[in-house]
């Protein structure tokens, strides 16, 4: 169920005054973590490119499905709600690992992979 995280939704969650909130939405809880919304872009890689050190102009270029706006919202949310939304990256990255453990990338995949990563650096150069 897609819920987006608003009004009294966000003071449940996170104990926020009625005064901090936003006038507009930027974030959903989906399949139990939190996503941008109208997009498939999770808050946790916002927060850790954030983390980082990226900009937000940065960010944005790199998710061209999101507006500036909306990644300024993530990142209010984020610092507004930092223990909470660690939680959530904490378990993400948990449940991702033991995806990747459970189905390793076949030897030829990764093998491919290098060579393009190989010559993208080298264009670079």
């Amino acid at each position: 169920m897609v819920r987006p995280i608003r009004g009294p939704v966000w003071q449940e969650l996170f104990g926020l005054n009625a005064g901090k909130l936003m006038s507009k939405d930027f974030l959903e809880r989906r399949d139990g973590s939190f996503y941008l919304i109208g997009s498939r872009v999770p808050l946790a890689h916002i927060v850790r490119e954030f983390q980082r050190g990226g900009a937000p102009e940065a960010l944005r270029s790199h998710y061209p499905a999101l507006s500036i706006e909306q990644v300024y919202g993530a990142i209010t949310f984020y610092l507004g709600s930092q223990q909470n939304v660690e939680k959530d990256i904490v378990e993400r990255e948990r449940e991702e690992d033991a995806f990747t453990a459970a189905h390793p990338t076949p030897p030829e995949v990764r093998t491919t992979f290098e060579g393009l990563r190989q010559q993208t650096v080298s264009r670079r150069s």
